[in-house]
């Protein structure tokens, strides 16, 4: 009997990133001949809307965009 792999599994992946959101954090440090020259600090949140203002981030975005919307349905 063969194993089988889950159609789903992608979708999964993404259904939960969006729903419970992703932090991603890196540190990078260019060098030179043993010369540290750039130092590189690199944050991403990755999330559905709904989870991002649940938590604080893009919530004057979100305001704008809803009152953008109101005011062309008005």
């Amino acid at each position: 009997m063969k194993p089988e792999r889950p159609e789903d599994g992608v979708v999964d992946l993404v259904d939960v990133v969006l729903r419970d959101g992703a932090i991603v954090r890196a540190d990078a440090i260019i060098t030179v001949a043993d010369v540290p020259l750039v130092g590189l600090k690199l944050s991403a949140a990755l999330a559905g809307m709904d989870t991002m203002t649940e938590y604080g981030l893009f919530e004057a975005w979100d305001t704008r965009q809803r009152q953008r919307h109101r005011n062309e349905f008005d």
